[in-house]
């Protein structure tokens, strides 16, 4: 489908035209037309024209650009002040790699401006490198034809129904895992590519495209198609080989126009009869008439198993020899296949906060999950019992890939994962099989290229860079040996940054290791892509070193002198005979080794702010947050609606996994007897990817009645992680480098309460109060007190049962620390206060109570108000139907 090199047909939705312009100078340019697409330097050209002669460039309707062109990022901020533009041509693909393959554009955004092309009909940005859909294309109201293909776009916008008059859209070899409802905005739509994408649903709106003629969907991931496809009565030519498709619907045989259906290499093994004698259904490839195997016959009867869902309180659950589906609350998923256990079995589960002190995270690592803990430990399963874990989507999807680990009771080891996007939910989940339960988190990684590598020898490359590549020579070994490469891309500007210096350049970093600890007998040849910018012929050898660092980074050794380097017009080839870190660096400074232990450091840390805010309705109530840089804006702005404070800290550094703690100080205080407060601070530990946040009450001890406290927040490094630089170990043990920031809290003077003058009862007193209603009896503020003397150790759990929140029984029991009846009597009346227009509140202190396990208090609330009933009917039967029988006849105190 992707046939529209150029625009058929486009007229000018913005005027006549430009056919009277003045005729645009050089031998590039024709008529309104400039096609620099086939100039190496088609972008300096541009450039040029534009300073030169740009009262006539800007009247160019047609424009093509080479998007391998090195001055695309100085063209792009050009381009919005080409106002008639109609035909705009971003494409990649007109270079070549060594191997012949066409190499893609250096395509990644376009400018916000881009939007003000109003006259732009025609875009193609095919063959680049966006991973986002420019949002700016959105604003282009007359934008018929769109190609996007041969991208990295994982998603497309959810107003992608914005384009209204787009009539071609090509997304074809992308990575769309789904579309957005609003794609069945596009009623112009003739011709939509999707082909060779991970679709694997469809939504019902497609079938609002009345006027879509051709539709390729092939080469996807689609088990099902919806019905309403039948709706495309325009449709001529249907697209879905080369899925997972295992039905059609028949209704597809109605559509009047369809003169193709392409269902090849599915799997079909049934075809409704309607479609199956259409003389133009390509059906080869597919499993026709086969008896469905057993595994996947076992598969379809899961949807017969018992399904289990639990709740945040629960804890454990039972598993039969006739297998189960369980979800958790915490969204983890789990697939207990019919006869994994061969015995009733009880399934632990928790959910626990990661600790650095055994959680043994690696280089470059990215926590992305909490740690889930399945007991019991060691129990072997007959069958693999399959589990989804939710995380936190990666912000670096290209360099690393997500995994779960999991942990042997020894050491960590990693899983085989397949991830996905879940619809419901809204969020990833990563998928794996065990045969026992341990502890699982999910971490993202390295990408990791591993294989077995035999006497005669083989080749390994990264999936990363495939210009990375490991060469292993016949008689490299006598026994196989399992090798793993891993790559960590490192930009041009990301070194210029920390060096301060523009003529530092690095190759992207290779780590290599091995499961044996002998060496190689034979050398191994590597192959690393020169640093950017250098190329054998401009090579000034001198300038170039090899850098080996050892397995953690702290010392790196220039063996440029000790290893045969051999060059060609890209890559520079050398032989080790051990693995480790290889770094290739192409500077002037002559103490390389100290530098690219710098650059190292740097490379695995995060830049982060602290930020701390108070509710505006209750300023004791505290949230405290370390945030990566690159997201404190968004998380204030959601956050400001409810809460206010200062202005977030300066910036400071910090590793994944690293310790902190927060300290109130200057007249504010904390209970000291949470279980993440150490010696009066509160502990954290800082994950890039989760959310390092909590909300806390905090009280002063000085008077508050008079005034306000100002008092403040201070953060202070913890506990140095394992494996860190030695350099930045030292730094974070000296005295002067403990403390990170300090932020100002502020606490209001207070307002007289109800509660704090003296009465009859620990120093309470209380306002009328009546919980029910006539006909089912009262709970009066003399029963309530009575009960309070039965509650005992048990409020809390009994205040969480009525609804109230851990934060505030903690401030409860915090504010009346000294005295257990205060407490009760607080939570009591203020659950009490809260509830009393509440018709049903009677019987839901009743279910807390029993709840609680305090079946004796619910049986004394039960007899209250049974005795309140036949009171309020005496009352009835005495006085008639009159309203003048007072509340208090059908009210009993103890």
């Amino acid at each position: 489908m992707q046939k529209m090199a150029e625009p058929l047909g486009l007229r000018d939705e913005c005027g006549e035209g430009t056919s009277g312009a003045p005729a645009l100078a050089g031998s590039c340019l024709a008529d309104n037309r400039l096609n620099l697409d086939v100039y190496p330097d088609g972008c300096s050209r541009f450039l040029q024209l534009f300073k030169e002669q740009q009262g006539e460039v800007v009247q160019v309707e047609f424009l093509r650009l080479s998007s391998n062109d090195c001055l695309l990022d100085n063209t792009l901020g050009s381009l919005p002040h080409l106002k008639r533009l109609k035909s705009l041509v971003l494409k990649g693909g007109h270079a070549r790699d060594e191997f012949g393959s066409y190499q893609r554009g250096s395509l990644t955004s376009l400018p916000p401006d881009f939007g003000n092309l109003r006259c732009l009909t025609h875009l193609d940005l095919s063959f680049n490198r966006l991973s986002i859909f420019p949002s700016c294309i959105l604003h282009l109201p007359n934008l018929r034809v769109l190609l996007v293909s041969h991208n990295r776009l994982v998603t497309l916008p959810e107003d992608f129904g914005r384009l209204s008059k787009l009539t071609f859209f090509s997304a074809m070899k992308n990575q769309l895992k789904d579309l957005p409802q609003s794609i069945g905005e596009l009623s112009m739509l003739h011709d939509l590519d999707l082909s060779e994408n991970a679709l694997e649903l469809l939504p019902e709106e497609v079938g609002n495209l009345h006027n879509c003629t051709e539709l390729d969907l092939s080469g996807n991931c689609l088990l099902s198609i919806p019905d309403s496809l039948a709706n495309l009565k325009s449709l001529r030519r249907l697209h879905l080989h080369s899925n997972l498709l295992v039905t059609v619907p028949a209704s597809l045989a109605s559509l009047p126009n369809l003169c193709r259906l392409d269902l090849q290499n599915n799997c079909l093994r049934a075809i409704p009869a309607e479609i199956q004698t259409l003389p133009f259904v390509h059906l080869r490839g597919n499993p026709l008439g086969e008896k469905e195997p057993s595994p996947q016959a076992d598969e379809s009867s899961t949807r017969r198993l018992k399904r289990l869902f639990l709740a945040s309180a629960e804890g454990s659950f039972t598993v039969t020899s006739e297998g189960c589906k369980v979800v958790l609350a915490c969204g983890v998923h789990f697939y207990f296949p019919p006869g994994a256990a061969s015995d009733p079995l009880q399934i632990y589960f928790r959910s626990l906060t990661p600790d650095p002190q055994w959680v043994k995270l690696r280089h470059h690592d990215v926590l992305l999950s909490r740690v889930l803990e399945l007991q019991p430990h060691g129990v072997e399963f007959q069958q693999e019992v399959q589990i989804w874990m939710p995380y936190v989507s990666p912000q670096t999807p290209h360099q690393h890939e997500v995994v779960v680990r999991t942990f042997s009771g020894q050491s960590w080891s990693d899983l085989k994962t397949s991830v996905k996007w879940n619809r419901k939910s809204k969020e990833w989940v990563a998928h794996c099989c065990v045969l026992h339960f341990s502890w699982f988190l999910v971490v993202s990684r390295l990408v990791q290229n591993e294989c077995k590598v035999p006497a005669e020898g083989m080749m390994l490359f990264s999936s990363v860079n495939p210009n990375i590549k490991v060469i292993f020579p016949p008689g490299v070994t006598q026994e196989p040996r399992h090798v793993k490469l891993q790559v960590l891309p490192v930009s041009a500007e990301e070194i210029r940054e920390i060096t301060g210096s523009a003529g530092c350049r690095a190759s992207p970093l290779l780590y290599l290791s091995q499961d044996s600890t002998v060496d190689f007998l034979k050398p191994v040849r590597i192959q690393l892509p020169l640093p950017p910018g250098v190329t054998g012929l401009n090579l000034d050898r001198s300038r170039l070193h090899i850098l080996h660092g050892d397995l953690e980074g702290q010392n790196w050794k220039d063996i440029t002198s000790e290893v045969v380097l051999e060059f060609t017009h890209l890559y520079a080839v050398f032989e080790v005979t051990h693995f480790s870190w290889y770094w290739l660096w192409y500077t002037t400074k002559t103490y390389i080794g100290g530098i690219a232990k710098r650059v190292y450091e740097r490379l695995r840390l995060y830049q982060v702010n602290f930020i701390a805010l108070q509710r505006k309705r209750d300023p004791e109530q505290v949230l405290l947050q370390c945030v990566p840089k690159h997201k404190v804006d968004p998380v204030l702005k959601k956050l400001q609606d409810r809460y206010r404070g200062p202005e977030p800290s300066d910036m400071v550094e910090m590793f994944e996994g690293e310790q902190f703690f927060a300290a109130f100080e200057r007249g504010i205080s904390i209970d000291m007897d949470r279980p993440d407060c150490v010696d009066g601070r509160l502990s954290f530990i800082f994950y890039s990817h989760l959310k390092n946040m909590k909300e806390i009450y905090v009280t002063s001890p000085v008077d508050r009645k008079g005034q306000a406290v100002k008092g403040q927040v201070s953060f202070y490094r913890g506990a140095v992680p394992d494996s860190i630089p030695e350099d930045a170990s030292r730094k974070r043990k000296s005295p002067d480098s403990l403390w990170l920031a300090t932020l100002p809290i502020k606490l209001p003077q207070l307002k007289p309460r109800w509660d704090e003058n003296p009465g009859p009862l620990c120093g309470f007193s209380f306002p009328p109060l009546n919980l029910g209603n006539a006909e089912t009896g009262y709970l009066t503020q003399a029963n309530l007190l009575s009960i309070a003397r039965r509650v005992g150790g048990d409020w809390q759990s009994i205040g969480l049962n009525l609804g109230l929140t851990y934060q505030q029984i903690e401030r409860i029991g915090y504010n009346n620390r000294e005295d257990l009846n205060k407490q009760i009597l607080d939570m009591l009346f203020s659950w009490a206060q809260q509830n009393s227009e509440d018709p049903d509140c009677v019987s839901k202190l009743i279910a807390a109570m029993k709840g609680s396990g305090r079946q004796d208090i619910a049986d004394e609330i039960e007899a209250i108000v049974e005795l309140g009933r036949q009171k309020y009917s005496e009352s009835i039967r005495r006085v008639g139907l009159e309203q003048e029988s007072s509340t208090e006849d059908s009210a009993i105190a103890m």
